[in-house]
C-alpha cells in the first residue's frame, strides 16, 4: 500500500485527489494538509511513501515546502503539482529535490501513475518536460526560455504570485515573515528584471499571470 499525503490549500482540491486515490487498491491517503506547517506537523504521524504538493500554497511556498520536507524525510518521494506553467516550476522543483512534477489538468490516470512511479522510486515529468530537460542539459544548463519570469529566484517569484493574489506590501511581509522594507526591495528587483515601469504595471502583470 502506497501512503500519500495530499498538501493542497484549496479544500475542493484536497477532497478530489483523495477521492481519485480511494478509487485504487494501492493507494491510501494518510493525510490531509492546507498549509506547510500542519504538512511538517503531519509528516512523522502520517507516514507517508508520497507527498503530492502544491506548488502554490499561499503563504507558504510549495518550494520551500519541498525542501523542509527532504530535509525532515530523505526517502519521502515529493511529487510537486501546479496550475502553473510546467517548465517554469518544473526545473525548480526538480532541482529543490522533487521526484516529479505533474499538472492539475492532466488526466487522473497520469496523476495516478506518476504517484506509483515516484513511489517506485522513479521520476515523472511531462513529455513537454522532459523535452525541455534534455535541451537544457544540451546547453550545459542554459536556458531557451526568453519569459523573464525564468530570470526571477524562487522568493521573487512567490511574492509576485503573493501580489497576484491581491497581497498588498504589509500583509505579503506578513504572510512571509519579513520587513515591509524588505517586500519593498523584492518589488523593486521584480520591476527591474522585468522591464515594468511602476508598480501599478507590476501589479497588473502578477494578476494577470495568476489568474492563468
Amino acid at each position: 500500500m502506497i501512503r500519500v499525503l495530499i498538501v493542497d490549500d484549496h479544500p475542493i482540491v484536497r477532497r478530489g485527489f483523495a477521492s481519485l486515490l480511494a478509487s485504487e487498491a494501492d493507494l491510501e491517503v494518510c493525510g490531509e494538509a492546507g498549509d506547510g506547517t500542519s504538512a511538517l506537523a503531519l509528516l512523522e504521524s502520517a507516514a507517508p511513501d508520497v507527498a503530492l504538493v502544491d506548488v502554490s500554497l499561499g503563504g507558504t511556498s510549495g518550494l520551500d515546502l519541498l525542501k523542509e520536507l527532504k530535509e525532515r524525510a530523505p526517502k519521502l518521494a515529493v511529487l510537486v503539482v501546479s496550475m502553473h506553467d510546467e517548465l517554469l516550476y518544473a526545473d525548480r522543483s526538480l532541482r529543490a529535490g522533487a521526484a516529479g512534477y505533474v499538472q492539475k489538468d492532466e488526466a487522473s490516470e497520469a496523476i495516478v501513475r506518476a504517484i506509483r512511479t515516484v513511489a517506485g522510486g522513479g521520476m515523472y515529468v511531462s513529455e513537454a518536460v522532459s523535452n525541455y530537460l534534455v535541451q537544457r542539459w544540451a546547453m550545459n544548463g542554459a536556458s531557451r526560455d526568453d519569459s523573464p519570469l525564468a530570470g526571477l529566484s524562487d522568493r521573487e517569484l512567490h511574492v509576485l504570485e503573493l501580489m497576484g493574489r491581491g497581497l498588498g506590501t504589509r500583509a505579503i511581509a506578513e504572510q512571509l515573515h519579513i520587513s515591509v522594507k524588505t517586500v519593498e526591495s523584492y518589488r523593486a528587483r521584480l520591476k527591474e528584471k522585468m522591464n515594468l515601469r511602476s508598480g501599478t504595471e507590476l501589479v497588473r502583470f502578477a494578476v494577470r499571470w495568476a489568474e492563468k
